[in-house]
């Protein structure tokens, strides 16, 4: 007999308006484990509803709860960050409501704490599991559509005024999650205008415009002043056109194939009929609170994780600056791009940490979350992967690969075509995807990593150390020891900060080069402090 699958004890907070829906599918789905709410009237409904749902009115006090795997957060954006951060310390994996905070710095802070405490964090952009979405997705990856051109989406309604955040952060980070997603790429620049009519410091109405690097341009417009509700996405591309409209009934996803010729130098359009579009038809919040149910059994990271959301929640503090400033273009480039030199051909996803004087040379990637120190220099075909942290003046030469769970120190040298593995065991059939499957790396301050050498996971490289050329490292390796020969690689003398051999009498050694003096103590070496 097969065992089923586990599933997760899940406590939602807030029970409100989305909440309802939150509460819903994850009952539907066998995982509600508890509600909570400070509202009594909401306490006693549900525990109508669902009586064998246990019940909390203080947050703490769920949190106190061992039973509870994960939280599900549907509160007023200002709650977002506190509660997500109190789950986080508490154990808890965590599903948070769009957005993932009010201030980038404090996702960043979320992020960070769960990669610490190695626990699933996941926002609720709900558009990136609409089947519509993903089958429009799939056509632009195709190239059914050709050059996208042009995004346009627009989120209208009468009503939900808030006062804690305005329309664009209430109602925007759906549109600018789902735009990221169908074009694989941030924006290089915004710029937000809009106007406040109910309450003189809260907007009520926005409109962003965004550039691409790519050529391709968009536009959201949001607002809860309107006299009907719209929830469209317009997608132009070079050969056909794209509409989806969220509140249709049968027809959500439509295809236009209309052409523009051109004649004595003046485009003409050529209107052809509609192409509906199928699809699977499934309720996109349900396979959202699915797919957050699995990757708390499997460990895998969600596809809307807290990186997504920090991504888009750069961007809106972005577009809340542009606004502020009456509509001011925003630059979304690195906040040291002028003071770093990225090469045309290299690709940096954002957000990531690059400090100044750092050069990222041609065809490189640095993903989102990599954090890089100053003066450091990214050679070519270079692969810096998302937790990797990189200290100053560091140096990696072509055709390196930094996995996640690899942390370089200040002044490490890593020659060229260097390898380092994060995983023991590898199996292609049995993916190693998570966190917690990596094992770390560290190579100290100043140490040496010849080329094509191979670091296998899990082990630390001394401060100043050597790695021959070709060498094969399984184990550690102190401080200062020159290491060579194949597999695996065997400590055959001593190496001085400067990168020159320290000649031994006895217990005293001295540079070669710059003459510092060192003294071995049993199989170690240490300087001798003047």
């Amino acid at each position: 007999m097969q065992n089923k699958t586990r599933i997760p004890r899940v406590a939602v907070v807030g029970g409100g308006q989305w909440g309802k829906n939150l509460i819903r599918n994850f009952a539907k789905l066998g995982a509600l484990y508890a509600i909570c709410d400070t509202s009594r009237e909401a306490l006693e409904h549900y525990g109508s509803a669902y009586p064998e749902v246990k019940s909390y009115s203080s947050f703490m006090d769920l949190l106190g709860d061992a039973l509870v795997e994960a939280l599900v957060i549907s509160t007023p954006a200002a709650l977002h960050y506190p509660m997500a951060k109190e789950g986080l310390m508490a154990g808890k994996d965590v599903f948070v409501e769009k957005p993932l905070a009010l201030k980038f710095k404090e996702g960043k802070e979320l992020v960070d704490l769960a990669r610490q405490e190695d626990k699933i964090l996941m926002v609720g952009h709900i558009l990136e599991y609409h089947p519509a979405m993903n089958r429009l997705k799939e056509l632009i990856e195709k190239g059914t559509l050709g050059k996208i051109n042009y995004v346009y989406s627009q989120r209208l309604n009468l009503g939900r005024f808030r006062t804690e955040e305005n329309i664009l952060w209430s109602f925007a980070p759906h549109d600018i999650s789902v735009m990221l997603y169908l074009l694989d790429e941030s924006p290089e620049e915004v710029a937000t205008f809009g106007g406040n009519y109910l309450y003189p410091h809260i907007a009520d109405v926005t409109m962003t415009n965004f550039d691409f690097k790519s050529g391709a341009k968009g536009h959201i417009f949001v607002s809860w002043l309107h006299p009907y509700k719209e929830q469209k996405l317009v997608v132009i591309g070079q050969d056909k056109m794209a509409v989806f409209d969220d509140l249709a009934s049968e027809t959500k996803l439509l295809l236009y194939p209309h052409k523009i010729d051109w004649k004595a130098r003046v485009p003409i359009p050529q209107k052809k009929e509609a192409e509906i579009v199928d699809f699977e038809k499934a309720e996109p919040l349900q396979l959202e609170c699915q797919h957050f149910l699995d990757c708390i059994v499997s460990g895998k990271r969600p596809k809307t994780d807290g990186e997504n959301g920090l991504r888009v929640l750069e961007i809106l503090e972005a577009c809340q600056h542009s606004l502020e400033e009456k509509g001011k273009t925003v630059s979304l480039r690195a906040k040291d791009e002028k003071k770093v030199f990225i090469h045309e051909t290299a690709v940096v996803d954002r957000p990531v940490e690059i400090g100044e004087g750092t050069k990222v040379w041609h065809f490189s990637h640095i993903m989102k979350g990599a954090k890089i120190g100053k003066n450091c220099s990214i050679g070519q075909n270079v692969v810096v992967h998302s937790t990797v942290v990189m200290g100053n003046n560091v140096k990696v030469q072509n055709n390196v690969s930094l996995y996640d769970g690899v942390i370089l120190e200040d002044e490490v040298f890593c020659g060229p075509s260097c390898v380092f593995t994060n995983v023991l065991n590898p199996r292609s059939a049995y993916p190693r995807n998570t966190l917690s499957d990596f094992l770390k790396t560290v190579v100290k301050r100043g140490a040496t990593i010849g080329a094509n050498a191979t670091i296998l996971c899990g082990n630390t490289i001394g401060e100043h150390a050597f790695v021959a050329a070709g060498a094969v490292v399984t184990r550690d390796i102190p401080p200062y020891a020159l290491v060579r020969g194949d597999n695996p690689a065997r400590l055959t003398g001593w190496m001085c900060e400067c990168g020159f051999k320290i000649k031994f009498n006895k217990s005293k050694g001295r540079c070669q080069s710059c003459h510092k003096e060192y003294r071995k103590i049993k199989d170690r070496v240490v300087p001798v402090e003047k």
